[in-house]
């Protein structure tokens, strides 16, 4: 892994501090959502979308989806939520798979976004963001993680990268099977 400038050291830090935060919210949503059964088997899931759907906050064609598919799956979706949060929270925190946590992040948070924030049809244009705020905080930030190199510091994925680039016999001495497998390969060597 190539030494990184004081710049883009900061810079990875930052996104890196980021990715941490986010994820450290996404545990707290999944967490009680995975370790608590209210959310997942007695009816929170639906009371949520019961609610988008009563007081208008999904738009338009969204809700024919919420009522046709989402409520008919409750249950299953509701786990699907609950365990996709704690993932996206765990990935993010520990900085593995972050592209593909992130991009189901993205999807998630438009999925949220389209379900509950349908300010109306007939409100100026500013009040769709306005509505949205709850999402589209953190739909860029799954945008940055995707673009970015978000697990460059602070992530397992760089510890891993870190161990890679060791010199092969510092290499050898943290692995001795690796050690041995070299040691067995010579000696078929010399007996051909």
């Amino acid at each position: 892994m190539p030494q990184l400038t004081g710049t883009e050291n900061r810079n990875s830090r930052a996104l890196a501090a980021l990715r941490i935060g986010v994820g450290i919210y996404f545990l707290i949503f999944g967490e009680y959502k995975v370790f608590g059964t209210q959310f997942t088997l007695h009816g929170g899931f639906q009371f949520w979308i019961n609610r988008f759907l009563s007081e208008g906050g999904a738009y338009p064609f969204m809700s024919p989806i919420l009522r046709g598919f989402v409520l008919t799956h409750a249950t299953p979706i509701a786990f699907l939520v609950a365990y996709g949060e704690l993932a996206i929270g765990l990935a993010l925190v520990l900085g593995i798979l972050v592209r593909p946590a992130s991009l189901c992040g993205l999807l998630f948070m438009l999925t949220m976004l389209f379900s509950s924030d349908y300010p109306g049809s007939a409100v100026p244009l500013w009040q769709y963001f306005g509505a949205s705020l709850s999402q589209s905080v953190f739909a860029p930030c799954f945008v940055a993680f995707l673009l970015g190199r978000s697990d460059a510091v602070w992530s397992v994925t760089a510890l891993r990268g870190a161990h890679d680039s060791l010199p092969h016999q510092a290499r050898m001495r943290h692995n001795p099977r690796a050690l041995g497998n070299i040691r067995t390969n010579s000696r078929a060597r010399r007996i051909q």
